[in-house]
């Protein structure tokens, strides 16, 4: 396995291992300011290498911030390497999950973060944007990146198989196929408001958890997300 780095927006760069086992890919972003964010910590298994790509673009002693966009193996497995090796980085996460899970888990403890709470790092603003059940998990969140307009989305337009790591392509049909296959997405109510939510942000690039990031019409992809998603529910409802 290898993990390649691609700078996505200005200072916002996508640390990526395909893992065949599973066949999808594993990102990782990093927001680099004067104080770094890390949105995904990945797996124990892939941190010597997504670390090492890390420690490329800066010093592991910089990074200040880890979050993630919910409690799970791919998104915060190697949290507590990634704190053993910087010193002064601290967890933040939705306030609720942080009661209830990563308080125990976290080596340090975390900062607890409200809906539209903002990380200042910097120049940069982080927005932390609570989406509960979307696409899964009750403590889901994601992270908006407000100077350049990146929302890190997570596992929404989950897809299966080898991405580039840039693309203005289709990414709502590979999602549509990776539902049929593995139901990642919890389909309620909230979903496609949720996702029409976040198209009104009007994000310029997507980056993407298990894909390319994507640099296309990204609120007219969340919409069409969105329609998809809201015609699967009522489908399944309707039975």
């Amino acid at each position: 396995m290898e993990t390649t780095t691609t700078e996505i927006a200005p200072d916002v760069y996508r640390f990526s291992t395909f893992v065949a086992e599973a066949n999808l890919v594993m990102n990782q972003y990093l927001v680099d300011a004067e104080e770094p964010l890390l949105f995904h910590a990945g797996q124990r298994a892939l941190f010597p290498l997504v670390s090492a790509a890390v420690a490329r673009v800066i010093p592991l002693e910089r990074l200040r911030w880890i979050t993630f966009g919910h409690v799970e193996a791919d998104e915060c497995g190697s949290m507590n390497s990634w704190l053993a090796a910087a010193p002064h980085a601290e967890v933040a996460h939705g306030a609720v999950a942080c009661f209830v899970q990563v308080d125990d888990l976290a080596d340090r403890a975390p900062r607890p973060l409200q809906d539209g709470e903002v990380i200042a790092v910097g120049e940069r603003r982080i927005r932390h944007i609570g989406t509960p059940h979307v696409p899964h998990g009750w403590d889901a969140g994601l992270v908006f990146e407000e100077t350049t307009n990146t929302l890190l989305c997570g596992d929404l337009f989950t897809a299966f198989g080898r991405h580039p790591d840039l693309t203005e392509s289709d990414i709502v049909g590979p999602a549509v196929a990776a539902e049929g296959l593995g139901h990642p997405t919890a389909l309620t109510p909230d979903l496609a408001p949720t996702l029409r939510a976040l198209a009104d942000l009007e994000p310029t690039t997507l980056g993407l958890m298990h894909g390319p990031a994507y640099t296309g019409d990204c609120a007219g992809a969340l919409r069409e997300l969105a329609a998809s998603y809201e015609a699967l529910f009522e489908a399944r409802t309707a039975e």
